[in-house]
């Protein structure tokens, strides 16, 4: 890029070499450029500038990137936070922790997300790759290096097509109820696969539920966003992922009475859903799936715990009774127009969520021997919904 410094003299800028530097890196950096100049500033000297003050302040990565995890944290939740620091002590620290910043290049920055994708777990490089291109802004803007190597970092991770939990068509429930009804395993597990589809919540959710949460009294299960952590158990301070938030589950009747059942086998432990052996720890993230690999469900391509979420949220829309937006929030899901998320946050849609929750409860015993179609059962002689809200107190 031809340009004029602020002297007045000709200048000439070199981003790099197609297609080692693509045209979009090339374009940000020409932009960066042109902010400097009409700041006055030469780019040129500034880069110069940038790499000598590093130099001569000793600027090692590892400096500037805990730096900009203190900045970062005080945005992140506590977990999220001290998941960053362990990939980066675990996957780059060890590779650039100790350079000088202001010597790194594309190349080096490679190398760490290079290796984690020769492992598989292209979502952890994925996310390696972020945080370094953060670094590198942040570093970039402190002038702690005069270009940002991380630009050119852009489509080094390709995700793979996003392949969604199996799930079963509706017209298979009455299987799947035969199936559950029939399983020989333990107690604890057939309920709570059946609880789990009636709530149809997510694994962690569930398996490191608290009878603390509970309110029998008024059927509902408060999920925080975040729970005490239990010593030896991995992640078990994971809530509900609407950060911020109590996820409330109304139970239908028909959730409350499994809940007693289960109360029974474990209500003198802190958790709702221990382990076999060990009461104090919840039970296995695979004990749902295995239980259903057990009734002959393959759980990858046919059914796995987390399809239940699939059926209950297909059945909902198919129903035609439910507005979008109370589904979504039984889903525990964000919404994701801002703009939109602005004026409903607060709102709960708590008595629509209750008559979900019941009519969903109704519309598994419904198709308990043969099976209906979420739309035959919501009209069934015009009265299901209409009995439900009576129900509830509803005026219909």
């Amino acid at each position: 890029m031809k340009y004029y410094k602020p002297s007045g003299k000709e200048g000439i800028i070199v981003f790099g070499d197609y297609p080692v530097v693509t045209l979009a890196s090339a374009r940000k950096k020409r932009e960066e450029a042109r902010a400097l100049l009409a700041e006055g500033l030469d780019p040129i000297e500034q880069k110069q500038k940038a790499k000598t003050v590093a130099q001569r302040e000793g600027l090692r990565f590892e400096e500037v990137a805990l730096a900009w995890h203190a900045e970062m944290s005080r945005k992140w939740a506590p977990g999220h936070s001290t998941t960053v620091m362990s990939r980066l002590k675990t996957h780059v620290f060890p590779f650039l922790g100790r350079r000088p910043i202001a010597d790194i290049d594309t190349h080096d920055l490679l190398e760490p997300i290079e290796r984690i994708k020769e492992r598989g777990t292209l979502d952890v490089a994925l996310r390696v790759q972020n945080y370094l291109s953060s670094i590198m802004r942040q570093a970039k803007r402190a002038r702690q290096i005069g270009a940002n190597p991380a630009l050119d970092l852009a489509g080094t991770v390709k995700m793979p097509k996003t392949v969604h939990r199996p799930a079963l068509p509706l017209n298979r429930l009455p299987e799947l109820l035969g199936r559950i009804e029939t399983y020989h395993g333990r107690d604890l597990t057939r309920l709570t696969v059946l609880f789990s589809l009636h709530v149809f919540v997510r694994s962690s959710e569930l398996r490191f539920a608290r009878w603390s949460e509970f309110d029998l009294k008024r059927g509902v299960w408060e999920i925080p966003d975040t729970r005490p952590a239990l010593e030896g158990v991995p992640f078990s301070t994971r809530g509900t992922k609407m950060a911020g938030d109590i996820h409330l589950v109304p139970l239908s009747p028909q959730a409350l009475v499994l809940l007693e059942q289960i109360r029974e086998l474990t209500g003198r432990f802190e958790l709702v859903f221990p382990g076999d052996t060990k009461y104090w720890k919840p039970m296995s993230e695979n004990t749902v799936n295995k239980a259903l690999r057990t009734m002959g469900y393959d759980t990858k391509t046919e059914l796995c715990g987390h399809g239940f979420r699939a059926m209950a949220c297909s059945a909902l829309i198919e129903s035609g009774l439910w507005s979008e937006t109370a589904i979504e929030r039984q889903m525990s899901h964000k919404e994701r127009n801002n703009v939109r998320a602005a004026y409903i946050h607060k709102a709960e849609f708590i008595e629509e969520r209750r008559l979900i929750m019941a009519w969903w409860s109704r519309y598994i015993d419904a198709n308990q021997y043969q099976h209906l179609t979420p739309h035959e059962f919501a009209n069934h002689v015009g009265k299901n919904v209409v009995r439900i809200k009576q129900k509830h107190g509803v005026d219909v």
